[in-house]
């Protein structure tokens, strides 16, 4: 289990990937709970257009790890220490085989997953007992899907990764979650021509992980309507399952 994060007050956060959607959102709904909040995306502006007067403001690309060291080096002269990391940063574009692109295909995956794996090499040292780090994945990373030939790899590569982490921080009291939405309307998804079941707001989203966060289980996954849907595909065998989600994507 992981700790069961219930008051908010005074809790040091630090959200990279904050500039908008679902980061933006967490962030307006974490600081009215009375966080201490850090803020990292590529452009200071976007952060500052939130209007979070007492947030600290990191701006730095996460996939560039020198930049995620400065942040951090940064967050620590000013607060001396970090309670809970939360990545959020991502990137999608849809993709099948008939349009594969290598460049975007590495894109999506260097942002989706690798600039985790820096972001944990920064941080690794600074989770204590009680905070911990959750991880933005998605759905998308249950099962393969149509459209989602570099977004799905990269999502169910993070997941893994969070497994084995938690396996490794768990008995020491760190916590690491794994938060797999949904479709969430953003910049992203609405890159798709398709029409998006059970879609939320990045304020649904957000109030979703803030409830997610007080369980203390590894997983926040919603809304449940549609990815316990998913959940059985992804335990079905794989005839049966590639039949399913053709049916039902068109694909």
């Amino acid at each position: 289990m992981n700790p069961a994060i219930v008051d908010w007050q005074g809790r040091r956060v630090w959200l990279v990937g904050a500039s908008s959607g679902i980061g933006a959102a967490l962030a307006e709904n974490l600081a009215a709970r009375g966080a201490r909040l850090a803020l990292s995306a590529r452009r200071v502006e976007r952060l500052q257009g939130l209007g979070l007067a007492d947030a600290l403001l990191l701006p730095c690309d996460a996939t560039d790890v020198a930049a995620l060291a400065a942040a951090r080096a940064e967050l620590v002269a000013c607060w001396g220490g970090v309670d809970l990391v939360i990545y959020l940063a991502g990137d999608y574009q849809p993709m099948r085989a008939d349009d594969f692109d290598l460049a975007l295909a590495e894109r999506i995956v260097e942002v989706n997953f690798n600039a985790a794996l820096r972001l944990v090499s920064v941080v690794l040292g600074d989770l204590r007992p009680g905070g911990g780090i959750a991880f933005f994945a998605s759905v998308a990373g249950y099962r393969g899907l149509p459209r989602a030939l570099a977004y799905g790899p990269g999502k169910a590569a993070l997941i893994h990764f969070a497994e084995c982490l938690h396996l490794d921080l768990a008995p020491r009291g760190i916590g690491v979650w794994v938060v797999n939405p949904g479709f969430v309307a953003s910049q992203l998804t609405a890159r798709n021509d398709f029409s998006m079941p059970a879609l939320l707001t990045p304020a649904q989203a957000a109030a979703a992980t803030v409830d997610g966060l007080r369980g203390g289980k590894f997983e926040i996954h919603f809304p449940r309507r549609f990815t316990c849907w998913l959940k059985l595909l992804a335990l079905l065998p794989y005839g049966w399952s590639f039949r399913l989600i053709r049916r039902f994507t068109g694909g």
